[in-house]
């Protein structure tokens, strides 16, 4: 079948990485499902759930971007967090029932600073029950909706930064900076429980993935329009630009033939570390690793022979 000028347009930016600005209310699954049906393909993820409450950054990885959605999944976060003070949920957020109420009013800035500052560094979470982790082949949530509640272990987490944005009497804001599968909802209500009044999360909004930050995405309304109007090329990122962090390094067409044959190939002049590696004609490979003059490849993302 030949494609009109249009189609074929389209076709040669369906592979790469659109940053969403999450709107309140959705699940990512939702976004997710949106987006499939507005581009007409079916190769979509994300790089990492928000809750429906939540806004903010939501990568989504399309066509042979997918390959890359593990790299942003198990990348750093940064989150904006709203807690409220003496108030605690069955969801660890102001969404859940109540569960109990107390007086916050002892409760100071520089107390609260304090005591948030307690959870910077390596610690383990206990996973709320209303959470998508499985226990037993069974998703926590389900079982919670249906007034279960059971043992689950603790996951290690790391808190690298944590700073008080602003104060009130029971409401404060928090910048929080965390390793993958970190639950914000259960950071506010440790935090409420250290102060001996209990917490529940008030909003969240997360602001930077990896190295995707907020100022790089898009209303889900603007998403829409571009891909309705033959304009998503003006939004979706190459999916090189995940390891921006790596230097750039390119392979001669003999080696690049062996990469796409799934040949090793040699890299003498590039010191060991990590690159993205290209062809001649510039087309993105993949994510390599060299060692002593060989190249191992990382995650590859080239068109094969």
């Amino acid at each position: 079948m030949r494609l009109l000028p249009a189609q074929r347009r389209r076709t040669a930016v369906m592979n790469g990485i659109i940053i969403v600005d999450k709107p309140a209310g959705w699940t990512s699954h939702d976004v997710v499902a949106k987006l499939r049906g507005a581009l007409k393909i079916k190769r979509i993820g994300h790089g990492g759930t928000l809750d429906p409450m939540a806004t903010g950054v939501l990568p989504l990885f399309v066509g042979r971007a997918t390959r890359a959605s593990e790299f942003c999944e198990n990348a750093e976060k940064e989150y904006i967090a709203g807690i409220r003070l003496g108030i605690v949920t069955d969801t660890q957020d102001i969404t859940g029932k109540v569960l109990s109420t107390c007086t916050a009013s002892s409760v100071t800035a520089d107390l609260f600073k304090e005591t948030a500052g307690r959870f910077l560094g390596a610690s383990k979470q206990l996973p709320p029950m209303y959470s998508a982790v499985r226990v037993d082949g069974k998703k926590l949530y389900k079982l919670a909706r249906s007034g279960i509640e059971v043992p689950r272990p603790e996951r290690p987490v790391f808190i690298s930064e944590i700073e008080m944005l602003e104060s009130g009497s029971h409401d404060f804001l928090l910048r929080v900076v965390c390793s993958k599968g970190t639950y914000i909802r259960t950071l506010c209500h440790d935090i409420g429980s250290a102060l001996g009044c209990g917490a529940a999360m008030s909003s969240l909004r997360r602001t930077k993935a990896g190295v995707y930050d907020i100022s790089m995405a898009h209303t889900l309304e603007n998403i829409l329009s571009a891909a309705s109007g033959n304009a998503i090329e003006k939004i979706i990122l190459p999916v090189d630009s995940i390891f921006q962090q790596y230097p750039r390094a390119e392979l001669n067409d003999i080696d690049t033939k062996k990469c796409k044959n799934g040949v090793s190939c040699t890299a003498k002049d590039l010191p060991d570390g990590r690159y993205r590696f290209y062809c001649p004609e510039g087309e993105f490979l993949m994510l390599g690793e060299t060692d002593g003059g060989n190249v191992r490849m990382v995650k590859g993302f080239y068109i094969s022979n």
